[in-house]
Formats: structure tokens, C-alpha cells, sequence
């Protein structure tokens, strides 16, 4: 039972993904996507792979940070070597990056592995934090959007219903989780603990400013990534804000749907872009172009991380 439980980890993402690539190029001609590539300005797109490339190495400085007071002081080289290797085997099998990479810490750092797995664990808490930021930034800043977007398609007698039985829901939740003894209470109770705890931590550690920085750089140059690339096709040359926010929000959890967002990437985008009046064919070639450009700058780098790795440190030894 539990290898079958492993098996449809690994098989249904990989499913799911295949038939959303197969669903995207159905809805766009590929001589039309192919279209849009060559007709997009890759002046843009180069700096979005630079802000992306920019992102990963404030990713793999900012933990040094978090093992310095475990008492280990790793290269940089091998942390972000770590961080491309761990993004390029999440590609293959899905979250199987964090302990790969934590495995490649402990081979060439010396770190063990749990200990190392846990600061990892502790930066997805750091990161799922600045996004539910961005979600929140989103929503105060195009309140009025999205209010006008439920008032649109709902009257206020529907919208007032709907508000009150969120919020008996969340309510109905909250006791179920703080009084449940099931399975799936304890879980969910564990891993809000876990999300406190791990916040309350970075103010503890002794350079938490510097992280905190880094943190937020690393979330400023995915916006920014994410954000310059929209003017690489002159069809997207009036998006808003609004747009770009809740485009970036939804591709940042369609990476976890399939294996990297394989699929499910560019249809988040054209999800979130046709809600702005954004046409379906620029919105969806936009979404493969940055999937696309930024998998492949993780294939390359990532692919020569894992065959430099031991090239790296056999020179350091013998120095």
C-alpha cells in the first residue's frame, strides 16, 4: 500500500502535467507559438533569466546564514550548486529536490543530513510566508477589482451568503483543528505550529536581518522576473499590476501541481490574465516562453552542478 502511495506521488504529477501540455497546445497552434518566440524581444527575456539567476544565488547565500549557528560554515559554491541540482531532480520526481539536496550538503558539507533538511524545511516556511504576503498585497491593493469581479457575477445577496458561510466555515475549521484528534487535524495543527515556530525562529538567528533581506530579495526578483518578461510581446504592453500579481500567484502554485509546473504553467497565466480582458493566445505563449526559458537555464546549470559538484570539491581537498 505505501509503495503504491509513493508510486501515484511520482506518476500523477508527471500524468497531470502531460495532459496539460497536450490541453495548452490544443487551445494554440504550435506554428503560432513558434510564432511568438521569434517575435518576442529576448531583451526582456534575458533579463528575466538574470533576475531569476540573481534570485537563486540570494537563495543559496541566504542559507549559510541558517547553518552558521549550527556550527558549520559551508562554501557558496556548494550551496548553490545544492539549490540548482535540488530545482533540476524536482523536474524528475516531485519535492524529491530538498532531500537530494540536503543528501549533497551532508556528501560535500559534512552537515548531516537532518540537520540540513531541517534549515531547508525552514526556508519553504520563510518562502510560503512571503507568498501569502504577496497574496495579501494583492488583495489590498485591487480590493475594489476583485469585489467588483464577485459583484459582477454574483448579487449581494448571493455575495453576503457566500462571505457568511466562509466565514462559519473558517470558524467550523478552526475548532475542528484546535479540539480534532483525527489524522488530518493533527496534521494541519502541526504544520501551522510548524509555520509559527519557523518565523519566530529567523528572528532568533544571529544574522536574521541579513536573511530577512535575502528573503526578500529573492521574492522581489521572482515578481520581477515574472513581471519584465511581459515585455518581450507588445500584446501584453497595457497589463496592470493587478494582472502581473495574480499571474505570479497562480504559476507559483502550479509549479507544485506537476513536476516544475510542467503544463499547468502557462494555463495558470492565462487563467489569471483572461480575468483582466488579456487575449488567450499572447497570455499563453507568455507562460510557455518563461516556463520555458527558466527550465531550461535549470537544466543547464543545474545538469553542470551535478557533474561539477565533485570536479569542485576534489580541487578544494587537494588545496
Amino acid at each position: 500500500m505505501a509503495k503504491a502511495k509513493s508510486i501515484l506521488k511520482v506518476v500523477l504529477p508527471l500524468l497531470l502535467g502531460v495532459g496539460l501540455v497536450w490541453y495548452s497546445l490544443s487551445k494554440i497552434s504550435i506554428p503560432t507559438l513558434v510564432q511568438y518566440f521569434k517575435d518576442a524581444d529576448y531583451t526582456w527575456i534575458v533579463l528575466g533569466v538574470c533576475l531569476g539567476v540573481l534570485s537563486h544565488m540570494s537563495r543559496a547565500y541566504r542559507w549559510l546564514f541558517m547553518v552558521e549557528p549550527l556550527g558549520f560554515k559551508p562554501k557558496f559554491g556548494n550551496s548553490l550548486m545544492a539549490v540548482y541540482s535540488a530545482y533540476l531532480i524536482n523536474f524528475t520526481i516531485p519535492r524529491a529536490g530538498e532531500v537530494a539536496r540536503a543528501t549533497i550538503l551532508k556528501n560535500y558539507e559534512e552537515i548531516p543530513f537532518d540537520k540540513g533538511f531541517g534549515t531547508i524545511v525552514a526556508e519553504r516556511i520563510a518562502d510560503t510566508i512571503m507568498l501569502l504576503s504577496i497574496i495579501a498585497v494583492a488583495f489590498f491593493l485591487e480590493f475594489e477589482f476583485i469585489f467588483k469581479f464577485f459583484e459582477e457575477r454574483f448579487n449581494s445577496t448571493s455575495l453576503l451568503f457566500g462571505g457568511s458561510l466562509l466565514l462559519l466555515g473558517a470558524l467550523v475549521l478552526f475548532l475542528f483543528i484546535k479540539k480534532g484528534k483525527s489524522k488530518f487535524a493533527l496534521k494541519v495543527k502541526a504544520f501551522i505550529v510548524g509555520l509559527l515556530e519557523g518565523a519566530l525562529s529567523i528572528f532568533k538567528m544571529k544574522k536574521k536581518w541579513a536573511f530577512i533581506g535575502h528573503t526578500l530579495f529573492i521574492w522581489v526578483m521572482y515578481v520581477l522576473m515574472f513581471y519584465v518578461t511581459t515585455f518581450a510581446l507588445p500584446e501584453l504592453e497595457n497589463i496592470t499590476l493587478a494582472a502581473i500579481l495574480i499571474g505570479f500567484i497562480l504559476s507559483s502554485f502550479s509549479i507544485a501541481a506537476t513536476n516544475g509546473g510542467i503544463g499547468s504553467f502557462p494555463e495558470a497565466v492565462v487563467i489569471a490574465f483572461s480575468l483582466f480582458g488579456m487575449a488567450e493566445d499572447p497570455s499563453r505563449a507568455f507562460g510557455w516562453i518563461v516556463w520555458s526559458t527558466q527550465t531550461l537555464v535549470i537544466i543547464v546549470i543545474g545538469g553542470l552542478s551535478l557533474l561539477y559538484l565533485p570536479i569542485y570539491n576534489r580541487k578544494k581537498t587537494r588545496l
